[in-house]
């Protein structure tokens, strides 16, 4: 059931103990949004605990509560209020699904959101979950702090590609000048989130060597089997890298991470890949979305592949 942002913010006070996830594969805006809502919750005297299925890089380490994050482990049960999952749908927020028992509040920007959770508050015009969770505290009379900032303007920095991307809006700009505001110091985020260990360049440049072209140059992307993957971990940037090559609309990467289970990211200039993506029960925005697939690395590419082609031809 849809919901409105006074409702949402009245289904948070209402609860005492949370737990707070988003979805596998985080990125800038599953982690600062996660965050940021977990310290604004906490300043209202909220038992608060941030859980998400999957690893999270080191270089979100600058962010205020990062070491907080856990892991959900096999057999793992906790019983909360409630259940808050941000910057995703249902499906894709791995064993905290099964670990949590509690009603689902799900906060969302996603237009493919598959409006399965107990109450979804849901804005497409949002360039990022954190731009809502920021909204959100204000319903919630919260005062934004520094810690709270640093993390929302993560999400908001990393999901408008730095305010690069054509999701940037009058009312994104504002929000990231609230936030600096509130004591957030820029540089110390792009500049961590920058940063990468001499071995990830390495694995970044070894990867990058593996780029094929396809559809006359329209298309490029990268495919990673879980062997590769074994000798040299999945280095972070790499859609980033694939997507600027001069021609290429639809940019794409694959990898294994696990044998017989592929995560892809899908970007694009100006088809919208939520076409693609939610082929494989994916979803995301126009320009950027991902799918997992639930096969080895070569057919998942075939597969891949095979709907990025029917789309591309499809939309010209």
């Amino acid at each position: 059931m849809q919901i409105s942002l006074t409702e949402t913010a009245a289904v948070l006070k209402s609860a005492q103990s949370i737990v707070i996830t988003a979805h596998v594969n985080p990125d800038g805006d599953a982690i600062g949004s996660s965050l940021g809502l977990m310290h604004g919750l906490k300043a209202l005297g909220k038992e608060v605990q941030v859980f998400i299925d999957d690893d999270i890089p080191a270089a979100f380490s600058v962010l205020p509560g990062y070491e907080l994050i856990g892991k959900p482990t096999e057999g793992q049960s906790i019983a909360a209020d409630l259940l808050v999952a941000v910057d995703v749908s249902l499906d894709r927020i791995g064993k905290v699904a099964e670990m949590v028992i509690a009603p689902v509040l799900n906060i969302d920007h996603h237009i493919t959101n598959d409006n399965q959770a107990d109450k979804l508050y849901l804005d497409g015009t949002a360039a990022a979950t954190a731009e809502i969770i920021y909204q959100l505290l204000g319903e919630l009379g919260v005062i934004c702090d520094r810690d709270m900032g640093m993390c929302l303007y993560t999400g908001l920095a990393t999901d408008t590609g730095w305010f690069r991307f054509s999701n940037t809006t009058p009312e994104t700009m504002r929000t990231a000048a609230d936030l600096l505001a509130c004591g957030v110091v820029p540089n110390l985020i792009s500049e961590a989130l920058e940063q990468r260990p001499f071995a990830e360049v390495q694995n970044l440049a070894s990867a990058m060597q593996k780029i094929e072209l396809l559809a006359e140059g329209k298309v490029a992307g990268v495919c990673l089997d879980y062997a590769a993957l074994q000798e040299h971990e999945a280095p972070e940037g790499l859609i980033g890298m694939v997507r600027v090559i001069e021609g290429v609309d639809v940019a794409f990467t694959l990898k294994e991470k696990e044998p017989n289970l592929c995560r892809v990211s899908l970007r694009s200039k100006g088809l919208d890949v939520t076409k693609i993506a939610l082929q494989f029960g994916g979803g995301g925005h126009v320009r950027a979305a991902g799918c997992t697939i639930a096969k080895d690395c070569a057919a998942a590419r075939i597969d891949l592949i095979k709907v990025i082609l029917q789309v591309l031809e499809a939309e010209h």
